[in-house]
């Protein structure tokens, strides 16, 4: 990158930077009115930032006003770590009003985030929007013409153990082993990952950190003991935000993929390994159990071959040729001739 490039780029940042740090000192006065005496850790929390930011931006706060600039015109506080309190507004006394397009965009993202489980409380958002739809149409806010929805039992209950960082006791079922199954965990935080809400936590019986879909949590017990994740569990979030951990205690099947069938690979946790001159796609796919996996092969037909590991395609031989006999059988009662998928589930393992 050329100098000039990097200094259009770093100016560029810091116009952005001044933007944020403006909007957010011109909405500061109105809210130091509405909570006077606040700490200075107080409202740093609510305000997203950290208390050294925010002193220096009640530093800064000192030296904007009204056109003169000297005593009377400019913002006048009192301010400590222990009390904060507008002594002068300059003017300054309600918060910026959004724009049409920024109204607009926070509409869609409360709408999209308040329709996922435990995301957030859906009265708030429910009231929020209600507010801002008032606002954009200029009718006063009488509050939301429709009930909020009612958050399932089990996601308030993850919501109130977080809270109060308690430890949970989770009903659970797992798509991927296909089975219901109980246990402990310490709650770290809800997350959304592929438009889904999760609660990230940590397993006391898996000794990791796991996701648990909040739709799929059958009941939730708040116990009355502290959460106890390890430190280093909290903080990693990367690693603990993706959803097939590649565990090599779990099996990995090899599979090869007919090049018409490339969508599976969206679909599916699976990873590339090779691509075939004919176009077919050689990848792996862990699995927790050998019956999930092979109704899973079954329902690709031909799109899909199995490689390994072979106790795998010995299940889905044997499964499709259960599935071969149930269509004779059939034929054979009706007394005639049927047509059946049958190069589908030839096709399953390799010869």
């Amino acid at each position: 990158m050329s100098a000039g490039a990097r200094e259009r780029r770093g100016a560029a940042a810091a116009g952005s930077r001044l933007s944020v740090r403006l909007s957010r000192l011109l909405n500061m006065v109105p809210y130091f009115q509405a909570n006077p005496g606040i700490s200075a850790a107080e409202a740093a929390a609510e305000l997203g930032v950290t208390t050294k930011q925010l002193m220096s931006d009640l530093n800064q706060l000192w030296m904007c006003g009204l056109p003169g600039y000297g005593p009377g015109d400019l913002i006048d506080l009192s301010f400590s770590e222990e009390s904060i309190e507008v002594t002068f507004s300059a003017g300054i006394d309600r918060p910026l009003r959004l724009t049409s397009p920024e109204a607009t965009a926070l509409l869609v993202a409360l709408r999209s985030i308040a329709d996922l489980p435990g995301m957030v409380d859906p009265s708030a958002a429910h009231s929020a929007i209600a507010k801002i739809e008032s606002a954009i149409s200029g009718r006063t806010f009488e509050g939301p013409s429709v009930p909020a929805p009612v958050q399932a039992p089990s996601v308030a209950t993850v919501r109130s153990a977080l809270a109060a960082d308690h430890a949970l006791r989770l009903v659970y079922y797992s798509a991927s082993r296909d089975v219901v199954s109980e246990r402990v965990v310490d709650p770290i935080r809800i997350v959304l990952v592929d438009s889904n809400s999760y609660l990230q936590a940590w397993c006391r019986q898996a000794e990791g950190v796991r996701l648990f879909r909040l739709d799929r949590i059958e009941e939730a017990t708040e116990l009355d003991e502290p959460a106890r994740p390890p430190a280093e569990a909290a903080l990693d979030e990367a690693t603990a935000l993706d959803l097939f951990v590649d565990d090599p205690a779990v099996p990995l099947a090899r599979l090869l993929i007919r090049a018409d069938y490339a969508w599976v690979l969206d679909q599916y946790p699976m990873h590339r390994v090779t691509q075939h001159a004919d176009g077919g796609i050689e990848a792996t796919m862990r699995f927790a159990t050998l019956d999930w996996m092979a109704r899973l092969l079954l329902g690709f037909g031909s799109g899909v071959t199995v490689l390994g590991p072979p106790e795998l395609v010995t299940a889905v031989r044997e499964r499709s040729g259960t599935a071969l006999t149930a269509y004779a059988a059939l034929a054979d009662a009706l007394g005639r001739d049927a047509e059946f998928p049958a190069a589908g589930f030839e096709e399953v393992g390799p010869a």
